[in-house]
């Protein structure tokens, strides 16, 4: 080793101490998230990390030999407590290179006014540099997988949680009560239950687990939400004031994706209390998005009414007991554009009042009664009667979505 080299290297090594906390204090000053950082431990993180790189480079000094990726197996370790102190991938390369330049102020400092340890100072710029690139490689590649492994392992926690919740399991002290208590969710918490499924492809940017947040209406809020297989499950707290404004923020959510080209089919639970209820919860919201038959929108059972909710499974059994006759009137009218079965519609909302339906329709009264007596004559029903009504109503919602 040359002498001016030498000298550098005894004193930046007599100086290490002093260099390390100034590194660290640098790294405080600098990066504004580490110091929102609750956590005690990560200055000790910081100087143990700054000291075993400083330590790196003055070995890589004295043998002459290049940074090897083996030198930073502490920074691997070290990208793994910052993902899980909730600092960026920015800020920890940030505080890697604010480390490096006080590494080579200090190299200045020790080579002083001595032309020849100057002179040495300037050879192993190369070797800092390279000590920078290579360590910052490094963080970055050990900062990915460490995130990555957390993400894996929050996704499994949830996906346990959710179907600890479904089967009813009591859920253990631990990572899972810890995940609850975080989406304010409690033993008699009101909440709705979302279940969502793709109505066509995704873009190839996204997965069902970066949108899951969104469609359930938590992203920047409480609640939980996982991916079920190949469907999204959700469970929303209910703010003071009711289901409506949970409705409208998952309507609004969906509505954006949907302009980011995601197409799902969402449905939303009634009101349920706490966790006991949840599996009750998630078999209406299956119910109510398997009611829109695989076609991209959101319904949400709390805005029906009990009657649409009642034909709204696809119920095999329900379709068969149609009579052959109201069948075909069904079937036939849709098929040519669906005036007569308007028009029953419209009767059957206004009270089986024909003449308020008429001004609904925009029509005379007299159309509107000729039109009720081809439905009577066509299915054999008496439409003074409600229980001939609500036959055709039955009808015309399950062959109308069959028809869809």
């Amino acid at each position: 080793m040359e002498p001016g080299l030498r000298r550098i290297v005894a004193t930046v090594e007599a100086s290490l101490d002093a260099l390390v906390e100034a590194a660290a204090e640098a790294i405080f000053a600098e990066v504004a998230t580490y110091r929102t950082v609750s956590d005690d431990q990560l200055r000790r993180d910081v100087s143990a990390h700054v000291r075993a790189i400083f330590e790196a480079f003055l070995a890589s000094l004295a043998t002459g030999q290049q940074a090897r990726r083996a030198d930073f197996a502490v920074t691997r370790e070290q990208a793994s407590r910052r993902v899980a102190q909730g600092l960026t991938l920015a800020d920890f390369l940030q505080a890697f290179r604010i480390g490096q330049l006080t590494l080579w102020q200090g190299v200045l400092d020790a080579a002083g006014d001595d032309p020849e340890a100057r002179a040495a100072a300037l050879s192993v710029v190369a070797q800092i540099m390279q000590v920078i690139e290579l360590g910052s490689t490094v963080a970055g590649e050990a900062y990915v997988a460490a995130q990555q492994h957390v993400l894996a392992e929050g996704d499994r926690v949830r996906r346990d949680l959710l179907e600890d919740l479904l089967a009813r399991r009591a859920v253990p002290a631990g990572p899972k009560r810890g995940l609850l208590r975080a989406a304010g969710i409690g033993d008699a918490t009101r909440l709705l239950v979302v279940a969502a499924t793709l109505a066509m492809d995704l873009p190839e940017q996204l997965s069902l687990r970066d949108i899951a947040p969104r469609v359930t209406g938590v992203a920047g809020g409480r609640g939980l939400a996982a991916v079920r297989q190949d469907e999204i499950v959700g469970i929303t707290p209910l703010p003071k004031d009711g289901t409506a404004p949970a409705i409208r923020a998952i309507r609004r959510s969906c509505t954006a994706l949907d302009r980011r080209g995601v197409r799902l089919a969402v449905g939303i639970s009634t009101e349920h209390a706490g966790l006991p209820e949840i599996p009750e919860a998630y078999a209406e919201a299956r119910t109510a998005r398997d009611g829109l038959g695989g076609a991209p929108g959101v319904l949400a059972l709390p805005a029906l009414t009990s009657f649409d909710y009642l034909v709204l499974r696809d119920d095999e059994t329900a379709r068969r007991l149609i009579r052959p006759p109201v069948r075909r009137f069904v079937t036939e009218d849709l098929a040519a554009g669906g005036t007569l079965v308007a028009t029953l519609t419209e009767f059957a909302a206004c009270d089986l009042n024909a003449k308020t339906a008429a001004e609904r329709l925009h029509l005379h009264v007299n159309t509107a009664y000729y039109r009720l007596e081809r439905i009577a004559e066509r299915t054999g029903c008496d439409l003074r009667r409600l229980s001939d009504v609500l036959e055709l109503m039955i009808a015309v919602r399950l062959l109308t979505r069959e028809s869809s």
